[in-house]
């Protein structure tokens, strides 16, 4: 088997010199400082802040600009410059409408197509010659390379290098080369792109971040419980659905469902418009800046009930026929009583208010109405001949993963379930008691033959995955239980309350993270544990970084649902070949507010840990593949050429 490798390898690498060409090639990227990586997490649909915060890299892009022309550029000038690469298409026609006429216009090209070559040189100065080039704008490859590389500038081609820019200003190129030369930088500045959790829901435009991961240069997913809701939906779950649903309607996001994926919601408007009416519960929240009618705000709230009342009736059989759930107390509308509107929880009896069960037998109060099966099934139908969905989900399975392993630290949306001594949580699958990684393994095992078999909507793998959005043993979910019909129907707020996993305590103990980390096979004197999901109240003093350093928490608030507890609009992370830092985020208004301002919505940034020694790329995950395809080189050369 490995001779026959071998004979297809050299296939490729047809002559001795192509081998050893291509080994002192690796051998000498494991000695380049490592990539810089880029950690961003609980995007939930805000594509604006999300889309400044790639574009600026956290503030990476003005820090390599501060670098080079601190002695050069005011401190105005480097803001100004670094908008261009931010938005060089806007920034572009801002600045061309500032000039009188066409001989300023052109000065200002041969500084900024100067200046941006400059930065690109300083900003690939860890990187090969080769990895630049496929990060430089294809049409003007050849260009650029002459730009980047050029020698005996002062004498025979001083005049030479003068007249190629000359003649793309002459050629009306110079915009698209700035552009391309931008991008180029945002591309270089950030090797690797992390994004650990939550790309979905309460925002309006997730589908648009998922273009944009489509088209990254190289990124990973860590799922959360938000995108697994709607990797569930795809995979023919139906309570999926009806959450997804529900969300939308609640956060005024319908338009994702209908108009960003083109599922037909009229079988669903219809039942609601038939069974429901105003209610103040299910009003949806407004967003600042967007307009509603009362008519339209009618509508959602109708359809807000409808789902709602599907989603509880169709958790009923799934924790009926699954004991180990451990969830029998969740079926609450068996809990009712339908003629005094009130139920009892854990041993006392509360009033129920804004209730809506016109839908709802008595008898048999998780029996799906005729209408509802209907709805139900013609949403699903329709969710999974979504050409657009079904492209953004399957790229959601490629790239994606429940934890990650990456360069030493583990990377984890949500939690480790864990009991209050910070032991491993056991939860009972067909039989096997599964806990620590082997838990996380076998719901990814559940979830990946989900989506395999979109067509079975009742099967053990279907239910597992509606299990990590709700489950008390979930590492998405993370707490004990999930009060959304508490929230909706009862005014006493301690029925609201979710208890956490120890977890979301314990892990302010270096001793817990270690066993963590130890559990995933990390060393834990190196390694961190990266989570998302649960917003971090620095209005409220909480620090982000835990346990020493081991534990970074980089939820901060990119939603704007979150933003008034958190106090911030989220936290991103940067890890290069020096060490890490924590980046904080104040409020994005809008593109216009950089364009015109300047104001680059970063704040402090915090030191987490330090290398002693600059990482490079031989300590790496990448590097891992590099050492393989060396030994495998060697292989052949020994097989083939040194016989």
């Amino acid at each position: 088997m490995k001779n026959t490798f071998l004979d297809l390898l050299a296939q490729q690498y047809d002559s001795e010199e192509k081998v050893v060409t291509e080994i002192i090639n690796l051998e000498a990227i494991l000695d380049l400082p490592k990539g810089t990586e880029h950690f961003v997490s609980d995007l939930h649909g805000e594509y604006q802040a999300f889309q400044h915060v790639l574009r600026n890299g956290s503030g990476k892009v003005k820090e390599k600009i501060r670098d080079r022309f601190s002695n050069e550029l005011s401190e105005d000038e480097i803001t100004e410059f670094a908008t261009l690469v931010y938005y060089p298409e806007e920034k572009i026609q801002l600045i061309k409408s500032n000039f009188a006429n066409k001989k300023e216009l052109n000065e200002w090209y041969i500084e900024k197509i100067g200046h941006l070559i400059q930065l690109i040189s300083h900003a690939s100065s860890k990187y090969t010659r080769s990895k630049l080039r496929k990060a430089l704008p294809k049409q003007f490859v050849y260009i650029i390379e002459e730009l980047l590389y050029k020698t005996d500038e002062l004498t025979n081609k001083k005049y030479y290098y003068r007249k190629i820019v000359e003649q793309i200003i002459s050629l009306d190129q110079a915009d698209k080369l700035i552009i391309g030369l931008a991008y180029t930088t945002q591309r270089l500045v950030v090797d690797h792109l992390h994004v650990v959790g939550d790309i979905y829901d309460r925002g309006p435009e997730p589908d648009k971040i998922m273009d944009t991961l489509i088209n990254y240069h190289s990124v990973d997913i860590q799922w959360g419980n938000h995108d697994v809701l709607w990797l569930g939906a795809y995979s023919g779950s139906k309570v999926c659905l009806a959450n997804i649903i529900r969300i939308c309607a609640r956060y005024d996001n319908l338009d994702i469902i209908e108009d960003a994926y083109g599922i037909n919601l009229r079988p669903l408007v219809n039942l609601a418009e038939k069974y429901y009416g105003d209610n103040p519960s299910f009003r949806p929240k407004r967003h600042s800046g967007k307009a509603i009618t009362d008519e339209e705000q009618l509508q959602i709230t109708k359809i807000h009930q409808a789902i709602a009342m599907i989603q509880f009736k169709l958790e009923m059989p799934i924790i009926k026929r699954h004991p180990n759930f451990n969830m029998s107390k969740r079926l609450l509308l068996e809990k009712v009583d339908y003629e005094k509107n009130e139920i009892t929880l854990h041993g006392e009896t509360y009033p129920l208010e804004n209730t809506c069960f016109a839908t709802v037998d008595p008898e048999q109060p998780g029996k799906l109405l005729e209408e509802e099966k209907q709805v139900i099934d013609k949403l699903l139908f329709s969710v999974q001949h979504s050409e657009k969905l079904a492209r953004h989900m399957r790229f959601l399975m490629k790239k994606g993963s429940l934890y990650l392993k990456y360069n030493g630290n583990l990377l984890i949306h949500g939690c480790i379930p864990i009991d209050e001594q910070g032991n491993m949580e056991e939860m009972k699958i067909e039989g096997k008691a599964y806990a620590g990684r082997e838990l996380l393994d076998i719901f990814e095992h559940f979830l990946r033959q989900a989506f395999a078999n979109p067509e079975e909507t009742d099967d053990l793998a279907t239910d597992m995955v509606w299990y990590l959005w709700t489950g008390e043993h979930s590492s998405l979910f993370g707490k004990r239980e999930m009060t959304t019909f508490e929230r909706y129907f009862i005014a006493d707020k301690k029925t609201h309350k979710e208890r956490k996993n120890p977890y979301y305590y314990l892990r302010e103990n270096e001793e817990t993270c270690h066993k963590i980390l130890q559990e995933f096979d990390l060393d834990p004197a190196q390694g961190h544990i990266i989570n998302g999901h649960t917003p971090v109240k620095e209005v409220e003093g909480e620090n982000p970084i835990k346990a020493n350093g081991k534990l970074v928490v980089i939820d901060g608030g990119f939603s704007k649902a979150y933003q008034p507890t958190t106090g911030i609009a989220g936290y991103t992370l940067l890890y290069n070949s020096y060490g890490m830092q924590l980046v904080a985020h104040k409020h994005f208004n809008s593109k216009q507010e950089v364009l015109h301002n300047g104001n680059d919505v970063l704040s402090v940034k915090r030191l987490v840990d330090k290398e002693l020694q600059r990482k490079k790329v031989r300590e790496t995950n990448v590097g891992e593949e590099l050492l393989q395809e060396i030994a495998m080189l060697k292989s052949l050369l020994e097989y083939r050429y040194m016989k």
